[in-house]
């Protein structure tokens, strides 16, 4: 996730139809935090404008010529401090979303999204909190995800605390950091020093890729 936060949200458009760039343009041009520095029009030019523009979110056409979306996002999240990026789809049960969520993506969007949904999760995006829903996010994890064996989950958590085994257990089943407190009766800061420590010993980059993490290990099954 990209610490990189100022005052006003930077966001490259990537998608290879022009009226699409041009409704999220439009729509992002009324909020004043928010400005619309670069459009792409193909995955190269999404790494390249990235480069060049650092942009603090992307909004990544996920199917584009050239270079697809997924390797577009590959090629970002490899260089320092990174951008967050959200991938776009018309399926909400697609593949690629979900090997980009495994790539560093920090959610997905519906390419008919409202206006408000959009606001709100570029906002969401660089605060750093869930930028979609928990329920969406596991059915889209669910639909690929093989069952792993039992053992999985144990060395996955080894190095893991009993308290931050608790709180990851959470965190994939879409539980906010609020919700986690209150649940564990601790502080919401402690929540999130308890979620700082497991990304770290993970080496994963935010809550998605916890969410991830925990079907692709056997944490949590399909369905529950």
């Amino acid at each position: 996730m990209s610490e990189r936060h100022t005052e006003v949200v930077r966001v490259l458009l990537a998608d290879d139809q022009q009226l699409v760039r041009a409704g999220f343009r439009s729509i992002l041009k009324h909020e004043p935090d928010l400005e619309v520095v670069g459009e792409a029009s193909n995955g190269a030019e999404a790494v390249r404008m990235a480069e060049e523009l650092s942009p603090d979110v992307v909004l990544m056409d996920i199917r584009m010529p050239v270079m697809d979306g997924l390797t577009a996002t590959r090629h970002i999240l490899s260089r320092p401090r990174p951008p967050v990026i959200i991938v776009l789809t018309t399926f909400d049960a697609d593949e690629f979303v979900y090997r980009a969520l495994r790539e560093g993506a920090a959610g997905f969007l519906l390419k008919d999204t409202s206006p408000e949904e959009l606001v709100a999760s570029v906002r969401a995006a660089i605060a750093g909190d869930q930028i979609l829903s928990p329920r969406i996010t596991r059915l889209l994890i669910s639909s690929f995800v093989a069952t792993p064996p039992p053992e999985d989950a144990a060395r996955a958590t080894a190095q893991l605390s009993e308290r931050e085994r608790e709180v990851m257990g959470l965190v994939a089943h879409g539980r906010s950091n609020s919700d986690i407190a209150r649940e564990l009766f601790i502080a919401e800061t402690t929540v999130k020093t308890h979620v700082a420590r497991l990304l770290q010993k993970l080496g994963l980059r935010d809550r998605v890729q916890v969410v991830v993490f925990a079907y692709e290990h056997g944490l949590v099954r399909p369905g529950e």
